[in-house]
């Protein structure tokens, strides 16, 4: 099956090219998992949608409709991913924003297929040789500008590894290139912080609000010294880390205790083997 994808709430699979997300990646983004007909995670992305459209000064869609729009698309389908993009419309060339805009909402639902010996054994990743820049007037959001993360996936090619850790400039681990990153050392559980670059996501918001977090600065040397590394995203859910560098670990209590969490909330894990969505 196809991505089913509407427009504005309208079925169409065009943009004008006068559109600052196309022309400029004027815009926001959020990526969902829908699965039997609910977005288990919906008031987590409205909520970053919200914020990110304050701090970008983008008029904010009419939630409640975009709600609709996705059920409608991903009707049928028993577990999809789900992108919204939210734009600020067509404007004038240059990169002064219009005084009014009208922003352009794009819906795209397509089946989604996940890898289920990735939950069971855990992943593979490398660490990047592109880092993130700071910026902080952006950073938290997942607005459409991504070159940092295209730059930094296209470094490697072998199919055995599952992600890519990506760093700071001052050589910090940040993130994956689509995912956030946890650690356990003893007791604490520890993310980076994302105040200066990377993205806030949901997924990571969702365990921050189950149990105590951390946020502290993790060099690739001290992350290897961890005694679990998980990843995090809306769509992959929960990660486990079993090799990075020289290091390999099991999945441990912390990484199935969240499992399990994301399956009580109506995110299961895939219950047999299948292409990755990655």
């Amino acid at each position: 099956m196809t991505a089913r994808i509407s427009v504005d709430f309208v079925d169409a699979d065009t943009v004008p090219v006068s559109d600052r997300g196309f022309m400029y990646g004027d815009g926001l983004f959020e990526t969902l998992r829908l699965v039997g007909g609910r977005i288990p995670l919906w008031q987590r992305h409205a909520a970053r949608l919200r914020e990110g459209c304050s701090r970008l000064r983008l008029p904010l869609p009419d939630l409640s409709g975009l709600h609709d729009e996705t059920m409608r698309l991903g009707a049928g389908m028993p577990d999809a991913v789900v992108r919204v993009t939210v734009t600020r419309g067509s404007g004038e060339r240059g990169y002064a924003p219009p005084s009014s805009p009208r922003p352009r909402v794009v819906v795209s639902v397509a089946p989604l297929a996940l890898d289920a010996a990735a939950y069971v054994d855990g992943i593979a990743v490398r660490l990047c040789e592109t880092r993130l820049a700071d910026q902080p007037l952006l950073a938290g959001l997942k607005h459409l500008n991504r070159l940092e993360q295209v730059m930094a996936r296209a470094e490697w090619s072998d199919d055995a590894i599952g992600e890519g850790l990506v760093t700071d400039m001052a050589g910090h681990v940040v993130c994956a290139t689509s995912a956030n990153v946890f650690a356990v050392f003893g007791d604490t559980l520890v993310t980076p912080a994302v105040d200066r670059c990377g993205v806030a996501g949901v997924a990571r918001a969702e365990i921050a609000a189950l149990r105590p977090v951390s946020l502290s600065s993790m060099n690739p040397e001290r992350l290897a010294g961890a005694d679990e590394v998980f990843l995090t995203s809306a769509v992959r859910g929960i990660l486990p880390v079993r090799a990075f560098a020289a290091r390999t670990w099991r999945p441990g209590p912390v990484t199935r205790a969240l499992q399990a969490h994301w399956r009580d909330i109506g995110l299961p894990l895939p219950s047999d083997p299948k292409d990755s969505d990655r």
